[in-house]
């Protein structure tokens, strides 16, 4: 016998995988920005050091802790992003890293761009923004930990709720 799935079903499904989707997303490049910033390794091994120069050309104060300040918040926040724990959080975080980026060194850059335009730096914070909004979702360590008594599909509509 053929079993069919619910579109409600179905639409919970996808809409938990669209989450890690863009978990990945943001994750990935946080954690590979930021072990070049912290570790000098990667396709931009830049390192503490040479971070804090370039900020420093940008007139950044104080740009060795601004250097550690975004290379901590890129690789701890890619982290948590990619295990799905403090997702709201880290993302608040990114995204104001990424729209301070965005302002002080890629908007003059302009959209579309050969180099470094706005392309990157504005996604990214959109999906940051998103998942702010939405959350980790299910499929996450936090939901996990600390959302285990919603994990039964079907505990929202027992409890007359959307979920």
């Amino acid at each position: 016998m053929v079993q069919t799935v619910s579109p409600q079903r179905l639409s919970e499904t996808t809409t938990q995988w669209s989450l890690v989707l863009a978990r990945l997303a943001l994750g990935i490049p946080m954690l590979i920005a930021g072990v070049g910033k912290v570790f000098a390794i990667g396709p931009k091994p830049m390192g503490i050091s040479g971070f804090a120069g370039f900020l420093a050309s940008l007139g950044v104060p104080l740009p060795t802790i601004a250097a550690w300040g975004v290379g901590l918040i890129e690789l701890v926040g890619g982290i948590l992003l990619l295990v799905g724990l403090a997702v709201r959080l880290a993302s608040a975080v990114i995204a104001i890293d990424m729209l301070v980026a965005t302002i002080l060194y890629h908007l003059p850059n302009g959209y579309p761009a050969s180099g470094d335009g706005i392309e990157l730096t504005l996604t990214l914070t959109l999906i940051a923004v998103a998942l702010v909004l939405s959350g980790p979702g299910a499929l996450s360590i936090e939901h996990a930990l600390f959302d285990r008594e919603d994990s039964s599909p079907d505990s929202s509509q027992s409890r007359g709720t959307d979920g």
